[in-house]
């Protein structure tokens, strides 16, 4: 928009100083023919009742030596021709005063000057028409100059304010800029008021934003409250009715009621992992957003995991052997990456044959450190490895298994969030591999 005005107003520059120069050069042409036909008429005398005329030499060689132009002039009384050019044009005549008018003779453009005055002579009254002319070529070459150097003038404008328009531009957009940063470089959790200086125009906007922020702040606290007590609220009765059913179960002696609260055992178990698997998943959103960066002993890390998941794996009769943990160091939050080792050894539990192992190796390679977590199970199916990482996507020899579907979504949240990936390949012999790669 700046730049548009200022071509207007170039444009708008270049039309007026034309106009105004055409108008001064005509001005003093015409001052100049004005003062040629006056010199001649103040030379016009009544001698003895007659008029006699003594033509100024200076009346038209100030013609020439100012605009180095032809000039012409033509003298009548009464209408009768007496000197000069018979054929030029005449003007009019008004009262009492010089007339001006811009026409063609001898195929060019002349301008005439044309004054009258009234003699008392043995006739009586005597009407002296004078007429002085001049050609136009040198002022239309004036005027031609003029007009270039006023399309310099307007174009170098132009430039001008194009340039003042970017610097206002910039200056103005800066206090934005610097604004936009101030946003860009803070965390999805970071709702802290904006303090960044901004001109007067600018201050409803910041003002705006920070009471979002604070809104949008009362909200996340009231969406962090709510996870913890529903996740408190919610596995807490489900460990009661399981246990209780544990009970019953030790109890009844009919095969058929021994069934259903198997069944019901089993849908307890699902919904409270379902239900514990969301609650995780929500608290990896919120992490996530807010990633904290400490440094971790990772090999410590995956052994602590590794203990932590014993009781579970002798129950199936498995073994979590740690090869090759060599001494590594990354930087990350310590409860997500030990969520998301804990999902994937936990997954390897449940669909692992019994009285196998599970492998557990560290190493690196491209930049990147590689927990790799190897089952001796059926592995993966090749059709649905695209889809695992997806949210409540199972596979097929899921049926009989406990789950929400949710871990390895979680997982690769939760990789994601430390710039790194998850991948999902099967062993060259069986059993399934998955891999996170951190950064390194």
């Amino acid at each position: 928009m700046l730049l548009v005005s200022a071509a207007c107003i170039a444009i708008l520059l270049f039309v007026v100083v034309q106009s105004v120069a055409e108008q001064i050069a005509q001005e003093s042409q015409d001052n100049i023919l004005a003062a040629s036909a006056i010199s001649i008429l103040d030379s016009a005398r009544v001698v003895e009742g007659e008029i006699s005329i003594d033509l100024p030499y200076s009346s038209l060689s100030m013609l020439d030596s100012v605009t180095d132009e032809r000039a012409f002039y033509a003298i009548r009384l009464n209408d009768e021709f007496l000197s000069g050019y018979s054929d030029l044009p005449r003007i009019t005549p008004p009262s009492d005063v010089t007339a001006f008018q811009s026409t063609t003779y001898l195929d060019e453009d002349i301008r005439i000057a044309s004054t009258w005055r009234n003699f008392s002579a043995l006739d009586g009254q005597a009407y002296l028409e004078i007429s002085v002319a001049q050609t136009l070529t040198g002022l239309n070459q004036s005027i031609a100059r003029i007009s270039r150097i006023s399309l310099a003038v307007g174009f170098g404008f132009f430039l001008l304010s194009m340039v003042i328009a970017m610097v206002i531009a910039q200056t103005t957009i800066r206090p934005l800029h610097r604004l936009t940063g101030s946003v860009s470089r803070r965390g999805p959790s970071d709702l802290r008021p904006l303090a960044a200086p901004v001109p007067t125009e600018m201050a409803p906007l910041v003002l705006s934003l920070n009471s979002l922020m604070t809104r949008l702040q009362k909200s996340l606290s009231r969406s962090e409250d709510f996870i913890a007590e529903a996740a408190h609220r919610v596995r807490t009765p489900m460990a009661i009715v399981r246990t209780q059913a544990e009970v019953t179960l030790r109890r009844v002696e009919k095969e058929e009621n021994r069934q259903a609260l198997r069944e019901m055992i089993r849908a307890v178990d699902e919904s409270s992992r379902t239900a514990g698997q969301l609650l995780d998943h929500a608290m990896v959103s919120v992490r996530t957003d807010n990633l904290a960066r400490e440094s971790i002993q990772l090999d410590e890390l995956i052994v602590d995991v590794a203990n932590r998941l014993h009781p579970i794996s002798e129950l199936r009769d498995l073994e979590i052997v740690a090869k090759k943990m060599e001494r590594t160091k990354i930087q990350g939050d310590p409860i997500l990456v030990q969520n998301a080792i804990q999902n994937v050894l936990d997954n390897a539990i449940k669909y692992t044959d019994a009285d196998t192992e599970i492998t557990v190796q560290l190493d690196h390679s491209e930049g990147f450190v590689h927990i790799h977590v190897r089952d001796e199970g059926s592995g993966f199916d090749a059709t649905e490895i695209d889809r695992l990482l997806q949210r409540f996507e199972r596979g097929r020899n899921a049926d009989r298994i406990v789950g929400s579907g949710l871990g390895l979504t979680i997982v690769d949240d939760i990789m994601r969030a430390h710039r790194g990936h998850i991948t999902l390949t099967n062993n060259s012999g069986a059993g399934a591999c998955v891999t996170l790669s951190f950064p390194f």
